[in-house]
């Protein structure tokens, strides 16, 4: 668990450090733009509005009991987000992720969460960025198991680290695709610490105006 907990902490610090390249850039690309003509696909006058919708898969890295149960670790996933920039490339977001209901101790385990999250813009092309975001996450979770697996039920919810990479391909001004992958600290009910990582890989589709 302290290797895990040390991985979750490299991770933050390389994203924190993506999103203040972000930050840089931006103001690097903002003082460019006085000078030169500025592309089709550049969010001039920031503030800009995005929603996301996106669909995909979970992972939960939790114990399976006994192992005399059945159970899997992977569910469909579903996210919304609504998000502004602040500047071309500094921005934050609000969403609601549903990661899905997997079998487990001879019963199911669910969790759904609100993030606010700082994110960060890196343009790498014209049309394509690459996302770096880290925030917090309030999830709620809830479990039941069967007598014996040796899996507490129950529910539980509160605050946890939510970090998350992607990448964002803009078909025109205002429509692109995505591409990312979040991993979210969850409580969970006789968890084996006091949170759980929960990551979701999700394929999805931007709007902005």
């Amino acid at each position: 668990m302290n290797k895990s907990r040390n991985r979750l902490t490299a991770t933050a610090m390389a994203l924190t450090a993506l999103v203040a390249l972000a930050a840089s850039a931006g103001a690097q690309a903002q003082t460019a733009s006085a000078n030169n003509s500025t592309s089709a696909y550049a969010l001039t006058g920031v503030p800009k509005i995005y929603f996301d919708v996106g669909a995909g898969q979970t992972d939960y890295r939790l114990g399976n009991g006994s192992g005399l149960f059945g159970s899997n670790n992977g569910s469909t996933a579903y996210n919304l987000a609504v998000g502004s920039y602040f500047t071309n490339n500094l921005g934050v977001e609000l969403g609601y992720t549903d990661f899905g209901r997997i079998s487990r101790g001879g019963g199911d385990t669910r969790a759904d969460g609100f993030t606010l999250k700082l994110v960060g813009k890196l343009p790498l092309a014209p049309q394509f960025n690459l996302l770096g975001k880290v925030g917090t996450t309030y999830g709620r979770t809830d479990v039941s198991a069967a007598a014996g697996s040796g899996i507490n039920p129950g529910t539980d919810n509160g605050f946890g680290l939510n970090l998350g990479i992607g990448a964002e391909f803009m078909f025109t001004p205002n429509w692109s695709g995505l591409i990312q992958y979040d991993a979210h600290d969850l409580r969970f009910a006789g968890g084996a610490s006091d949170r759980e990582r929960v990551g979701v890989a999700t394929v999805g589709i931007r709007y902005t105006y």
